[in-house]
């Protein structure tokens, strides 16, 4: 059975890192181990959709330091916390800062499947969905200074002849650049270029500016 998806285990505790690695792999996982969050900081490549098995307690950098040290990267890869002994507050810590779950040492095999198969769907959603946002910001960027305006207007909900009063122009003129926008963004009606624009924050956009 092959499975879509990525695992990085990173754990201090090699007999563990070796049969956890062999479990996986055996079930269809891609897998790559990490004796440290140093090692997997200095050699690991960003891939999609994944999830990051960790270590909470090692000895060069916490798992918790390495979450942190994730966040500040942009690097956005759901965490599943693997940990014989964790203090509660390092619990609450990971959590706040996005772990999707957390799973204490011994577990049991159908509850590391479970959270590594959520992690990585998780994940899958995640990455389309950015995915989405910067080919949206893409087509958005392709629009004229006009355009953009005129895709503004149309988002606040005014009217092509509401539009044409407000910059001066005629309903027929706004009615091309009502076109040309619908086609550049690939939307086929107002609703979707609304929902496109506010999911995609293009109001804070630059050239929206």
């Amino acid at each position: 059975m092959t499975k879509e998806g990525h695992i990085y285990l990173i754990d201090d505790d090699e007999s563990m890192r070796v049969s956890l690695s062999r479990m996986l792999r055996e079930l269809g996982y891609l897998v790559e181990d990490y004796a440290s969050a140093r090692s997997f900081l200095e050699k690991s490549i960003p891939v999609s959709p994944a999830v990051i098995l960790l270590d909470m307690q090692m000895p060069d950098m916490t798992g918790l330091e390495l979450q942190e040290t994730l966040l500040k990267l942009g690097r956005n890869t759901p965490i599943v916390f693997v940990s014989g002994e964790s203090h509660p507050h390092q619990i609450v810590q990971s959590l706040k800062k996005g772990a999707l779950d957390f799973l204490f040492k011994p577990f049991n095999l159908e509850e590391l499947l479970k959270a590594v198969g959520d992690a990585i769907e998780f994940d899958r959603r995640q990455f389309k969905r950015i995915s989405l946002e910067v080919q949206t910001k893409r087509d958005y960027e392709s629009l004229t200074p006009r355009e953009r305006e005129v895709c503004s207007w149309l988002v606040k909900g005014l009217l092509n002849k509401d539009i044409a009063l407000k910059l001066g122009t005629t309903d027929a003129t706004i009615k091309v650049h009502k076109a040309r926008v619908m086609e550049k963004m690939h939307v086929d009606s107002v609703q979707t270029l609304v929902k496109k624009y506010l999911e995609s924050n293009l109001e804070n956009h630059p050239l929206s500016k």
